[in-house]
């Protein structure tokens, strides 16, 4: 073993409050990529046939479905808040000589993000119709 391997423990990350949430963003991908195979699997259902779209409609319609799509929503918008909280330091603009406050940066992705849902409501409700 080299002299300079430092032992650590498998719960290094819950010594401290940030470690422990960016860990806790980390793991909010399985539920994303989860869900996105669910849906990869009501693609492949829908193009097999009406039946099998219906059984799996049944499938997703169990409680256990139902509190898993909750977390995933719950992971996707942790994921997403945090991500755009963290926005600023990872993209610093300027506008002239002076930098962009934080705040504004930070503001104008919650705007885009409203904006697009408010769109994608609109046409899916109107597609729905």
């Amino acid at each position: 073993m080299s002299p300079y391997y430092r032992p650590m423990a498998r719960t290094w990350w819950l010594s401290t409050r940030a470690y422990s949430l960016f860990m806790l963003r980390d793991l909010t991908c399985v539920f994303i990529a989860a869900y996105l195979v669910f849906f990869l699997l009501m693609l492949r259902n829908v193009a097999v046939g009406r039946e099998a779209y219906e059984a799996y409609l049944r499938f997703l319609a169990t409680p256990g479905m139902i509190a898993f799509h909750v977390l995933a929503l719950a992971a996707a918008l942790f994921h997403t808040i945090t991500w755009f909280n963290f926005t600023p330091m990872v993209m610093g603009l300027r506008f002239g000589e002076k930098r962009v406050p934080p705040r504004i940066i930070v503001g104008v992705t919650y705007a885009a993000w409203i904006a697009a849902s408010i769109a994608m409501t609109v046409i899916v409700l109107r597609w729905w119709r």
